[in-house]
């Protein structure tokens, strides 16, 4: 799985670490019958898993072609040592090929104001930066978005399959957070506050 994510990031170009890991080992995979059908229908599965309230962010990179980005609500912290960050992002993402063959990005978690700011970047095909005030990362140079609650500037570690997903995992190069500014939360369809 390591070299097969290796791999990846080298056909698109994108720096790969030198950090070594030891890997785990190989999971066991099986293919799904014909007569077999999914254990629960998509429509359910995002009625149930919307009860989860999570933030959201903004992934960002710049690559040859300018500034790229794209809404996120699959974001974690994964690791403290080495300090490591994990996105999710769905393998028919135009705007993934871009960040990864640029080999950072920049996390932006959202402030409760930003909802117009999420849809905007929720958007395919549309100049997602249009009218957008951003600064460069400190590290990467990755578009860090104005009024953002967090941000996290990292480099591309590695890169696994996660059924219609792609599991993209950060090295951490830097990080801060605006403490008087509260997050954005998603939950059940809506933006929502956290009341405190």
């Amino acid at each position: 799985m390591a070299a097969t994510a290796v791999r990846y990031l080298r056909s698109v170009g994108a720096p790969v670490g030198t950090d070594v890991y030891e890997a785990l080992p190989a999971p066991v995979l099986r293919a799904v019958g014909e007569d077999e059908r999914p254990p629960v229908g998509a429509g359910e599965f995002r009625r149930v898993l919307g009860h989860f309230a999570s933030g959201v962010t903004v992934v960002t990179a710049v690559d040859a072609d300018g500034p790229a980005g794209f809404a996120c609500q699959s974001f974690a912290s994964l690791s403290l040592e080495p300090p490591l960050v994990v996105f999710m992002v769905g393998r028919a993402s135009t705007t993934w090929p871009r960040i990864a063959r640029a080999g950072r990005f920049c996390v932006n978690v959202l402030g409760e104001t930003q909802g117009e700011l999420c849809r905007g970047f929720a958007v395919s095909g549309a100049d997602k930066f249009a009218g957008v005030s951003y600064r460069p990362a400190p590290v990467t140079g990755a578009p860090l978005l104005d009024g953002v609650a967090a941000w996290i500037d990292c480099t591309v570690q590695a890169v696994h399959t996660g059924g219609d997903h792609l599991v993209v995992v950060g090295r951490v190069e830097a990080l801060d957070a605006d403490e008087q500014c509260a997050p954005l939360l998603f939950h059940r369809g809506r933006f929502g506050r956290l009341d405190v």
